[in-house]
């Protein structure tokens, strides 16, 4: 069955569209390329609530451990940013990684070798113009860029180094993405233990 052009549409709209005469004659099969295609539409206009709402149902279906209340405040503040970005929700938790997990950030093996001592001295030139500043997206990249211009390096490669600080990971949302979400003190507070090695 298809309605004409129209791949993503609500349960309400299949309801009301669904008429025999929709049903093709050619055997129907699975696309599953189409069929993270659709996912991913499904999970960017979902209401936040709702996909907190089945986030927790999947992670109890995988037999994953329950949110805890603080994880669950994170995700609330981090799913409007990254779920345009998810093509599941095994893919969502994913990217959401850095606000599920836990002080100390333990890089991974391709992160760590970001978090050298030159990379170091730049956390802790960078962290005490953090503490006072305006906590917003433009500010914060204003400060990255002048710090990493003052070290003699791009913002890709100071990126990188606040990746492994923030996430412990090469691969994350952008970095002021993950700084809005986690805030000023546990941002500063990942900083510092990245910095004191």
């Amino acid at each position: 069955w298809s309605h004409g052009d129209d791949e993503v549409f609500t349960s309400e709209q299949a309801v009301e569209w669904f008429d025999l005469e929709g049903i093709g004659t050619s055997p129907a099969r699975l696309d599953l390329k189409k069929l993270s295609h659709v996912s991913g539409r499904h999970i960017a206009m979902a209401k936040d609530a709702a996909l907190l709402i089945e986030i927790d149902a999947f992670l109890t279906a995988t037999g994953e451990k329950p949110l805890t209340q603080t994880q669950r405040d994170g995700l609330s503040r981090a799913i409007r940013y990254l779920k345009n970005r998810a093509k599941t929700l095994t893919e969502l938790l994913d990217k959401v990684h850095f606000i599920l997990t836990r002080r100390p950030i333990l890089p991974d093996r391709t992160s760590a070798r970001s978090l050298n001592s030159a990379s170091r001295d730049m956390l802790c030139d960078l962290t005490p113009h953090l503490q006072n500043a305006i906590w917003e997206r433009e500010t914060l990249e204003h400060l990255s860029a002048s710090i990493a211009e003052r070290h003699g390096m791009g913002i890709g490669k100071l990126a990188a180094v606040l990746r492994a600080a923030l996430a412990g990971r090469s691969v994350t949302p952008s970095v002021f993405d993950m700084m809005l979400v986690l805030g000023r003190e546990e941002t500063l507070a990942r900083l510092q233990d990245a910095a004191s090695g």
